[in-house]
């Protein structure tokens, strides 16, 4: 074993990493090369995720209670950086002689409740989808009761989607093919700058800064035992994203693989789906791998990222919530995010980050209702003091 230093770590903590690469490989050679791409881009996911903390509800709950703006500066620039990446491609349709599309889907009623319930969910789970999936893959025992409901909650809102579809909405708009990539980006950008310059001005600016003591750290330690700089974990997440993009033909989503491993759960038990619309399309996914669903591999592939990133820093397992309060909050919390995030398209990434990187409309009108729910979430973590 390798002396124990602050630039040498003992070789058993490349376990998990050596263990999550062989398994890309195997996908690769065994299953199919979509399926280790899928994989192997979520790694690099569940490693960013971690290594940069880049966790959309504590930037959200610590803007609204503590005025602290870095994390959403962060994510400014985050999307910054991914419009300006998809908006050429995508009004395009194809790069590298392959055919590529956003996620556009339609704005109205059902995606402003479903990213409003989901909002409240973020505060009471103390994840959002993404988050859940690199805290389970950092050790956490809580998380994995969160990721159960959310798949329950899930599959349950399927079946009362014909409801909520059938409520007003507009038509799916794409502000790419509306305007020309020239104009909806120069749009988008005016939004950002103006959203920064906002949070600059409410931030309180003595925690503005990142401690001393992170700065002082040699670069080398910070890339691979973090944590990272916000602004490069946010930079990395687009970059992996347009890779998916150009990759897989698609953007990152999240909460279509947890739908497909909760109904593969509820048929294990002896549920029939085969009745259900959003179903019927896919029920041959329910007996075929989890990684034939690029979004289930994805998902996998974070979750090994996030912990092989805490075996490099140490800090696998390490920080649990195990209280009957903190197991109350993770099952509601996580029937909320499932229920919500099926509604509105998606989660925090697939309906937010990829659906602002596609240009659609709806991706906006989930961030301004998910945004309404996350601070009716921050309050009811105050009132039962969580």
């Amino acid at each position: 074993m390798l002396v124990q230093s602050k630039t040498i770590m003992p070789l058993n903590r490349f376990l998990p990493l050596v263990l999550s690469l062989g398994v890309v490989l195997y996908l690769y050679f065994s299953v199919s090369e979509r399926a280790a791409i899928a994989t192997g881009l979520g790694v690099a996911l569940g490693i960013s995720l971690y290594h940069a903390a880049f966790g959309f509800t504590s930037a959200w709950r610590r803007f609204l209670t503590d005025r602290w703006g870095a994390g959403l500066k962060a994510q400014i620039i985050m999307l910054a950086v991914v419009v300006t990446l998809f908006f050429p491609v995508l009004e395009s349709g194809e790069i590298f002689g392959h055919r590529v599309g956003g996620f556009v889907n339609p704005a109205g009623i059902g995606v402003a409740v479903g990213a409003f319930i989901f909002g409240i969910g973020m505060q009471l789970a103390g994840g959002c989808a993404s988050g859940t999936l690199f805290t389970i893959g950092g050790g956490s025992i809580r998380m994995v009761v969160t990721l159960f409901t959310f798949m329950l909650g899930s599959v349950i809102a399927t079946i009362n989607l014909p409801f909520w579809r059938s409520l007003p909405q507009l038509d799916r708009l794409s502000m790419v093919t509306l305007w020309g990539w020239e104009l909806a980006l120069a749009l988008h950008f005016f939004v950002f700058l103006g959203l920064y310059l906002l949070v600059r001005k409410v931030e309180k600016k003595e925690l503005i800064s990142e401690s001393d003591n992170l700065r002082q750290l040699p670069f080398s330690v910070r890339m691979t035992q973090g944590p990272w700089p916000l602004v490069l974990g946010g930079v990395s997440l687009a970059l992996l994203n347009f890779i998916m993009l150009i990759s897989l033909g698609h953007p990152w989503g999240v909460t279509s693989g947890i739908t497909l491993w909760g109904g593969k759960l509820v048929t294990f038990f002896g549920a029939d789906l085969s009745g259900i619309p959003y179903w019927k399309g896919s029920m041959s996914a329910l007996d075929r791998s989890l990684f034939r669903s690029d979004s289930s591999a994805t998902n996998i592939g974070i979750i090994a990222g996030a912990m092989s990133a805490a075996f490099l820093a140490g800090k696998f397992g390490k920080s649990q919530n195990m209280t009957v309060k903190g197991i109350l909050t993770a099952l509601i919390g996580g029937l909320m995010l499932g229920y919500g995030a099926r509604l509105a398209y998606g989660c925090n990434i697939g309906a937010f980050f990829s659906g602002v990187a596609s240009g659609s409309l709806h991706g906006w009108l989930w961030l301004v209702t998910a945004l309404a729910g996350n601070f009716i979430g921050v309050g009811l973590r105050k009132k039962i003091n969580f």
